[in-house]
């Protein structure tokens, strides 16, 4: 029980109080390229990507918004801090456990799902394009799971 609640504690680091309380691009992106929304049914977090990508697939800038733990807004605002400035290829080696490893903390696999729904959506918004941007990537993927698997 002990060792439960001192991992529980783990969560709480101050690097992953500071994304929470000041997270990095939270809010609208006025030059939106792509976009994608998506929640996590278990818990009820939600979280919106924009991102505002070149012709050449690399994330010029990259926003999110949403509500939810402080494990799904904290893991937002450390990927978008992340991924900025990355390129589609970049994106593609970025997986589940490279995202698990950049929130810190340990977390049990239903703190996981928080951690990861960014990452997530993340996937969705390279592949929507706004209002008649440019069309899919072709052949990106992010081995893991899509959102539809987990519902």
């Amino acid at each position: 029980m002990l060792a439960a609640m001192q991992n529980e504690k783990d969560i709480y680091e101050e690097h992953v109080l500071d994304h929470y309380e000041d997270p990095f691009h939270r809010g609208p992106l006025e030059e939106v390229t792509h976009a994608h929304e998506a929640n996590n049914p278990l818990c009820g977090d939600v979280i919106h990507i924009d991102l505002q990508m070149t012709s050449d697939g690399k994330i010029e800038q990259a926003w999110f918004d949403g509500e939810g733990c402080v494990i799904s807004q904290a893991s937002a605002s450390m990927l978008m801090e992340a991924i900025e400035g990355k390129t589609i290829e970049e994106l593609r080696e970025f997986s589940a456990d490279d995202m698990l490893n950049l929130f810190g903390p340990k977390l049990t696999p239903n703190r996981q799902k928080c951690c990861l729904l960014s990452w997530r959506v993340l996937q969705g918004a390279v592949h929507s394009p706004v209002d008649g941007g440019e069309e899919e990537q072709d052949g990106l993927s992010f081995g893991g799971p899509s959102l539809k698997e987990e519902s």
